[in-house]
């Protein structure tokens, strides 16, 4: 099921609060959780809240601070409970998508602010942090607060928010968090490449697609243990080509369409099967040299809910008898 974005109560200060600030809160709970459904709910909670503390007789004189610090609290304690579910997840895992299509506005990408800053590669190195490294990091390096903001959203102080950011930042390498946003020749560029790339790997054309890979270039597929992906992750160029020579081989025969798209701020597709029901969505990660310096490949149906009907055809024969005792 598709996410609705979150509406605040209509005629309370919380409404006001909604249209502007919004957007920046959904990107701070998707840059910490990685999950567009789980970020909708993080903002929801921190509308609730702050709606609920004004009729409790509470005077709101900065909502943007209160949102801002609820929702960077609340994004922190739902990281920690979620904790456990990520170290039993099976295979890679990589967040849901947020999807841009070049010929429709709108979804969840329309309000994310400093959409292009939260790559999907950055989000699978956030995964390694603690939910406290994970929510300074994010703050001081995506959205740029000063540390004093941070300390206040946190609850931690200047001098240890300051020392978690150097930590960090040892593990994580400075180009992750400095990506141009809304370059207007870089997003040519990419829909160019990805035109070539797609056209290639449907045709099954293997020396393009290797002219088109960069030489230390990585494959991750995510299906959560739910749908067809790769075991595991790919580092050669040549099992890279294969594999998605291979893939697109078989999304011919099932009818499979393509739909060009904008995936966590790099060029990609949307896959469809032949009753346009989304079967995977397919990032292209860019390296320095303009060549594609990683694929994404995300097939798992409960990361894909908020872009459509999802498709039953790349399910493991498990989740798909699962589905269909469900839906009996």
């Amino acid at each position: 099921m598709a996410h609705t974005p979150v509406r605040a109560p209509a005629g309370t200060p919380v409404e006001t609060a909604a249209a502007s600030y919004r957007p920046l809160l959904f990107s701070i709970a998707y840059g910490m959780t990685g999950s567009v459904g789980d970020a909708e709910d993080l903002v929801q909670d921190a509308f609730l809240g702050m709606t609920k503390a004004e009729r409790a007789g509470t005077t709101i004189t900065a909502p943007k601070a209160y949102l801002t610090t609820a929702v960077t609290r609340l994004s922190i304690n739902h990281l920690g409970s979620a904790r456990v579910r990520r170290e039993t997840y099976v295979g890679d895992w990589l967040p849901e998508p947020l999807v841009a299509f070049a010929d429709a506005p709108g979804g969840p990408a329309e309000h994310a602010e400093l959409t292009d800053a939260i790559s999907t590669a950055l989000l699978v190195l956030l995964e390694t942090l603690s939910p406290m490294e994970r929510a300074v990091f994010v703050l001081r390096e995506v959205f740029g607060h000063e540390y004093g903001e941070i300390a206040r959203m946190t609850g931690k102080s200047q001098a240890n928010c300051r020392q978690i950011v150097a930590r960090v930042r040892r593990r994580i390498p400075a180009d992750a968090t400095t990506r141009p946003a809304h370059d207007p020749e870089r997003r040519a560029e990419g829909d160019d490449l990805a035109r070539r790339f797609f056209t290639a790997a449907e045709g099954g054309d293997l020396d393009a697609l290797l002219g088109m890979l960069a030489p230390d270039v990585v494959f991750h597929g995510d299906g959560g243990g739910k749908a067809q992906a790769i075991s595991r992750t790919v580092h050669d160029p040549q099992q890279t080509a294969a594999l998605l020579v291979a893939g697109f081989r078989r999304l011919r025969a099932l009818g499979a369409t393509m739909r060009p798209a904008w995936v966590n701020g790099a060029p990609g597709v949307v896959l469809y099967d032949a009753e346009d029901r989304v079967l995977s969505v397919v990032e292209l990660s860019l390296a320095e040299d303009g060549r594609v310096g990683a694929v994404h490949s995300l097939t798992n149906p409960d990361k894909l809910g908020h872009l459509g009907p999802v498709s039953d055809q790349g399910l493991l024969p498990r989740e798909r008898r699962e589905r269909g005792e469900r839906r009996s």
